[in-house]
C-alpha cells in the first residue's frame, strides 16, 4: 500500500490532498457529495476576528482559464467557528486547518490562541496574502518584517503547526518565504491569487466594485510551480503546500515534483466538487505502478534531477 501520509511539525496528515480556503466553506458543506474526512485537511474559510459580510457586489467573474474574485473574508468570525462550527466537524472526523486573517499583527496572536481551544483544528495558516481587505491581508505579506513578525508571534502563541500562506505579488519569493523560515513556520502555503481586472466595455469601468481582484485557477499554474521550485530549492529543510491551478492529478503531482509535500484544490471545486477524493485514488494509482512506496519519494525530485546534471 503506498503511503500518501504527509507530517507537518508534530502532526500527520493522513494523505496531501487538501482543499483551498474560501473554496470549500467551513468543512462539511460537501458531505452529501462524500464524506470530507477522507480528505488530507479541509481549510476553513478566511476567519477574522469579528464576523464580516465581505465586499459589496459584484464578487466573481469568469476569466478565460480562471476566475477574478473579490469575496473580501466574508465569514463567520473566528468565535463562532471555534465554538460552534468545530464541535460538529470533531465528531466527524474531520481535519481542519483553520485560515486567519488579522487586521494588525496582535489580532493573528488572539485569533491563534483562539485556535487553541479547539482539538478538531489540527493547524493553522497565517493569511499575510489576501488581496482584496483594504486592512492587513496582501499589505502584511508583501513586507518582510511584518511577515516575520506575525509568524513568530503566532508560533509563541500556539503549539499547533503554524503555515504561513504567501502572496506571489512580490518581486522575489523567496524572501518572504525566508521571513516566514526565520519566523519559524512550520510550513509555506505557495501561492495565493494574483492581482487581476476586468473591464466591462458596455458601462466603460472596471467590473469588479473594488477593481482589482484575485486570480485564480489554470491560468497561475506556471506561477505557482514556479514560486514552490525556487523557495523548495533555497530552503529544502520547510514543507510546502502547493496551490493554484491545480485541475487534475497530473496538475498534483507536477506541485510535488516542484518541492510541495501536499497541495490544496481550490478554483476547481467549482467545476467539479468530487476532484480532491478522485485525486486521491489517482495519485495513489500512479505511485503504485511507479512502484513509489511512499510519495516522499517524488518530492522535489525535479530539483533533485537538476541537481544531477
Amino acid at each position: 500500500m503506498v503511503d500518501l501520509s504527509v507530517k507537518i511539525k508534530n502532526y500527520k496528515f493522513k494523505n496531501p490532498v487538501m482543499t483551498g480556503s474560501g473554496t470549500y466553506g467551513y468543512g462539511d458543506e460537501f458531505e452529501e457529495l462524500y464524506d470530507p474526512s477522507l480528505l488530507g485537511a479541509v481549510l476553513s474559510k478566511g476567519l477574522t476576528m469579528r464576523e464580516r459580510g465581505g465586499n459589496p457586489p459584484p464578487r466573481i467573474h469568469e476569466t478565460p482559464a480562471g476566475i477574478l474574485n473579490s469575496i473580501g473574508l466574508a465569514n463567520m468570525g473566528i468565535d463562532r467557528f471555534v465554538n460552534d462550527k468545530c464541535f460538529n466537524l470533531a465528531k466527524k472526523n474531520i481535519d481542519v486547518i483553520a485560515n486567519i486573517s488579522g487586521k494588525s499583527i496582535d489580532e493573528f496572536g488572539k485569533m491563534a490562541e483562539k485556535c487553541n481551544k479547539t482539538d478538531a483544528i489540527k493547524a493553522v495558516e497565517v493569511n499575510v496574502s489576501c488581496p482584496n481587505v483594504k486592512e492587513g491581508g496582501m499589505a502584511f505579506g508583501v513586507d518582510t518584517e511584518n511577515i516575520y513578525k506575525i509568524t513568530s508571534l503566532v508560533k509563541n502563541t500556539t503549539d499547533k503547526p503554524v503555515i504561513v500562506k504567501l502572496s506571489p505579488n512580490v518581486t522575489d519569493i523567496t524572501e518572504m518565504a525566508q521571513a516566514a523560515v526565520e519566523g519559524k513556520a512550520d510550513a509555506l502555503t505557495l501561492i495565493n491569487t494574483l492581482l487581476g481586472m476586468a473591464i466591462d466595455i458596455k458601462k466603460e469601468k472596471p467590473v469588479m466594485y473594488n477593481k482589482v481582484a484575485g486570480l485564480s485557477g489554470p491560468a497561475i499554474k506556471p506561477v505557482g510551480l514556479r514560486m514552490v521550485y525556487q523557495v523548495k530549492e533555497k530552503f529544502p529543510d520547510i514543507k510546502i503546500i502547493g496551490s493554484g491551478g491545480i485541475s487534475c492529478w497530473q496538475d498534483a503531482v507536477e506541485y510535488f515534483m516542484a518541492g510541495a509535500s501536499a497541495v490544496q484544490i481550490g478554483t476547481a471545486l467549482f467545476n467539479d466538487p468530487m476532484l480532491p477524493v478522485n485525486i486521491i485514488e489517482d495519485l495513489r494509482n500512479y505511485l503504485m505502478k511507479k512502484n513509489v512506496e511512499k510519495i516522499d519519494e517524488i518530492i522535489g525530485i525535479a530539483i533533485k534531477k537538476e541537481e544531477c546534471k
